[in-house]
């Protein structure tokens, strides 16, 4: 597991030099959740309907910006070359690249939005509920667009195929964290939609990786 871990420390050490990547997707976030309440005035009940959403849509977005470069530069500095030559398992090796990402784009994400969600007046509640959805559902978006990143590496307009690619498979992952939220607000428990996106959560971590290699393959040859 050596080779794994020092991949993964390589990425995060990495994304520390160009802190670029990961104050964009956050900064992103936060200003995009930031300019709806300024745009839809001061109404607390429209604001708690729409902010669970709001926050959703800023968090997938947000975790998105970087994945299209997930692959590309590995692709061109021979790192990739090496890691279908290594003998550890490429599946595995694809992961470690992936939590790397979700460390430095995605973490952040889960923990600013409690802040953010209290200008929209959700109460303590629905802030833990919203946060343990996003721990959930933002992996699983960072393996779905690490196979949008995959299977477009080397294509011209590789980050809008990538997009274009991802965003309609992300529509459960939204709908069921959103509701979440709203079913706290609503009285109901949010036990269902959590524990659909752990399970949804469990088949990609298993399913993703193999998935992911097996496109890097096709890519390199």
């Amino acid at each position: 597991m050596s080779p794994v871990i020092a991949l993964l420390r390589r990425d995060l050490l990495l994304a520390w030099r160009r802190k670029s990547d990961a104050t964009t997707a956050l900064g992103f976030f936060v200003i995009v959740a930031s300019l709806f309440p300024l745009a839809v005035g001061a109404d607390a009940t429209l604001l708690r309907a729409i902010g669970p959403g709001v926050i959703w849509v800023g968090a997938l977005l947000a975790t998105l910006l970087g994945l299209p470069r997930l692959f590309a530069a590995d692709q061109d500095d021979g790192t990739l070359e090496q890691m279908l030559l290594a003998p550890q398992a490429l599946p595995v090796m694809v992961m470690a690249k992936i939590a790397a990402h979700w460390i430095v784009c995605g973490l952040p994400l889960c923990l600013v939005a409690p802040v953010l969600g209290l200008q929209y007046g959700l109460p303590t509640d629905a802030l833990l509920v919203l946060v343990a959805g996003l721990l959930l559902g933002t992996p699983i978006v960072c393996l779905l667009a690490a196979i949008g990143a995959a299977l477009t590496l080397g294509l011209r307009g590789g980050g809008v195929l990538v997009s274009v690619v991802v965003l309609p498979l992300d529509v459960p992952v939204l709908i069921l964290g959103a509701g979440a939220v709203d079913a706290t607000l609503n009285g109901l428990g949010a036990q269902a939609h959590l524990s659909l996106l752990g399970a949804l959560l469990i088949v990609f971590l298993l399913a993703t990786p193999w998935v992911v290699a097996f496109a890097l393959r096709i890519a390199s040859d």
